[in-house]
């Protein structure tokens, strides 16, 4: 009893917990701080984000995506399920060229949508199964292991987690997919002059760190339960 007491609250692999958080939040303080100093260089153009985005969607020749106003910070996103592209309160209304990135970033979901771009259309599929992995795997490892070590329910567990964390994968190449057009579509739309199109760039890099975080993360976070409850042992 005093060597599971001891190994559980001084387990060597909450290590790999540790380092996802670290990374968590130092992408978050990069996306933040690199937001913040572009959202204080107006564009050139004067448009703002909602009206960049309205632009870029109709010059890709999409009439059928409707861009919203919602609350929050860089809570910015498409929902491809209703044609809906969200823009948050610093990006709605700004002029800044981080806003018109981030803008532009989401209509390049609404282009991936349109054209059936592969990666997007398997993470859309993806979600329900993902939902269920990140709030279900863990409860149904430790289940598991408070029914006598049940390898059968821990594996399922950590097969469950394993979804989640394909989808923090998956999410990767949609995210810098995106990023990808937006930076295209503001240069050739002439959206952009060179120079504010490499602090938009700049802007949509540092988010693109969070994703990359994330997923790092989830993947440090499955092997811990994979190195904890995968060998099929059953510990004292």
């Amino acid at each position: 009893m005093r060597y599971g007491y001891y190994s559980y609250y001084y387990d060597p692999t909450y290590l790999l917990v540790l380092i996802g958080a670290v990374l968590c939040i130092l992408a978050q303080l990069r996306v933040k701080s690199t937001y913040k100093k572009y959202s204080r260089v107006r564009s050139r153009s004067g448009m703002t984000g909602a009206q960049a985005a309205q632009r870029i969607l109709q010059l890709s020749g999409i009439y059928d995506v409707r861009i919203e106003h919602v609350s929050g910070e860089l809570t910015d996103h498409y929902d491809p399920s209703k044609k809906v592209l969200r823009l948050s309160n610093a990006v709605y209304g700004s002029d800044s060229i981080a806003a018109i990135g981030v803008a532009a970033h989401e209509c390049g979901h609404a282009v991936q949508h349109n054209k059936g771009y592969a990666p997007l259309t398997f993470r859309t599929a993806l979600v329900p199964v993902a939902n269920i992995g990140s709030w279900a795997g863990i409860p149904i490892i430790l289940l598991g292991a408070v029914l006598g070590m049940n390898q059968m329910l821990i594996q399922i567990g950590i097969w469950v987690f394993a979804l989640a964390v394909l989808f923090q994968i998956v999410t990767l190449p949609v995210e810098f997919n995106a990023s990808g057009r937006a930076l295209a579509m503001l240069g050739n739309y002439g959206m952009l002059a060179q120079d504010e199109t490499s602090g938009c760039r700049k802007v949509l890099s540092a988010a693109a760190l969070t994703y990359v975080a994330a997923a790092a993360a989830a993947i440090l976070q499955l092997l811990r339960l994979i190195l904890l409850f995968g060998g099929g042992r059953r510990r004292d």
